[in-house]
């Protein structure tokens, strides 16, 4: 089977619940990473076969049924009609999800070339009236409905309360997951300052309101808007609980953030014809499940199956990217692998933590849910070539306690 290779990522900066990118259809937004990605690399759209698009909502987009928001976006981005496309939805998963399907069509040899990513804009997912398609009503009030309140599954516990609970049971405290989320805002803004994103994040124009919300022009937007510099423990520890959770904050989970994100993958033979470098060769992919509470320790879990697939140990992993769902996602995976590799020794875990999410994570730079996947990925790929080169591992959980991972080596 052939090799498959990273050649480049791109994404855009990602928006606050209600920020600069708030007025971006998903469509738009989809195109305007595929094309910046096709682009920089001096490539004719012509040349991507398939395109893999993770969109965990539709109800954003402004066609709600059936909105073909990888099919819109191409077209949009100027590719050719002739060009395929998929979307799919594992939750949060689903760009890393849409890495993999491109990753064995190409192992396979069925193409050469593939496009994946996802798009998310929570700031334009509407209220919901349900039940008055067929009993209209003469009198009375209707009731919208918030998707976003509560944000999970209607016939299983909210998200939040789930991680917050297990978190416990793996012993991970409220303390640790405040301090993990100022670590985030703080290797963030040191790793931005560095200027270690701008090759990853592209500059985007945005409109620019005055105090009545009208648009009176534009301006550029560098950075990730969920990011809080003045961000301290003692703010953190004061916050609320949410939801009934008995750890989670709005201060350790991510915001309901806007975004999007593009990877262009090839066989390693034709970006050798093309004469492209690439990122990094993506080794192997794994995808897992567990009971759906267990939310928190499917990166774990994924992680322990891509090792053991590819007759890895930990310590030849040089950086781990872990999803910051939550503050707990990260915490008590890397409880669960020390525990598994390292007999639970705590020095070990330390340093098991200390090469996780090293720029920061989703808390200080967002987590617009299907296109974390493939945000994590080019993190990591960036960080390994910053770093010399070596072997790392992304990890992400979603969707009911569904977990996929990706080895890729520089």
């Amino acid at each position: 089977m052939r090799e498959v290779v990273l050649v480049d990522g791109v994404r855009t900066p990602f928006g606050r619940f209600g920020g600069s990118l708030a007025s971006f259809d998903p469509y738009d937004l989809s195109a305007i990473v595929m094309r910046e990605i096709v682009e920089r690399n001096g490539l004719d759209k012509g040349i991507v076969e398939e395109v893999f698009w993770g969109v965990g909502d539709t109800s954003q987009c402004k066609d709600v049924y059936t909105p073909v928001v990888a099919r819109q976006g191409l077209l949009k981005a100027g590719f050719p009609p002739e060009v395929v496309s998929l979307n799919l939805d594992t939750a949060c998963c689903s760009s890393m999800t849409a890495l993999q399907l491109a990753f064995r069509a190409i192992k396979l040899g069925d193409i050469d070339v593939a496009l994946v990513g996802g798009v998310n804009v929570f700031s334009r997912i509407p209220y919901i009236l349900r039940g008055v398609r067929f009993r209209g009503r003469r009198l009375g009030h209707l009731q919208l409905e918030d998707p976003l309140f509560e944000l999970g599954y209607k016939d299983f516990n909210p998200v939040a309360v789930d991680t917050g609970e297990v978190a416990l049971e793996y012993g991970v405290t409220r303390e640790q997951q405040d301090r993990w989320a100022l670590r985030s805002h703080q290797r963030y803004g040191k790793a931005w300052k560095a200027g270690k994103f701008k090759r990853e994040m592209m500059v985007l124009e945005v409109p620019e309101y005055d105090e009545k919300g009208r648009v009176i022009g534009k301006r550029e937007l560098n950075i990730d808007e969920q990011y809080r510099p003045d961000t301290t423990y003692e703010a953190l520890a004061k916050l609320p609980t949410v939801y009934g959770s008995p750890t989670v904050t709005a201060g350790n989970a991510p915001g309901l953030n806007d975004g999007a994100a593009a990877l262009l993958v090839m066989s390693k033979e034709k970006a050798e014809e093309l004469g492209l470098k690439w990122l990094a060769e993506v080794v192997d992919v794994v995808r897992i499940a567990d009971k759906p509470r267990y939310l928190a320790r499917a990166p774990a879990i994924a992680i322990i199956k891509l090792l053991e697939k590819t007759n890895l140990s930990l310590d030849d992993v040089r950086r781990l990217e872990i999803n910051e769902a939550f503050a707990a996602q990260p915490l008590v995976s890397t409880k669960i692998l020390a525990d598994k590799y390292y007999n639970s020794d705590e020095r070990k875990l330390d340093e098991l933590r200390e090469k996780t999410n090293v720029n920061g994570g989703a808390i200080a730079i967002g987590h617009p849910n299907p296109v974390s996947g493939a945000r994590i990925t080019m993190t990591l790929a960036y960080e390994l070539n910053r770093i010399g080169g070596g072997y790392g591992i992304a990890s992400i959980c979603g969707g009911l306690a569904q977990g996929d991972a990706v080895l890729i080596k520089v």
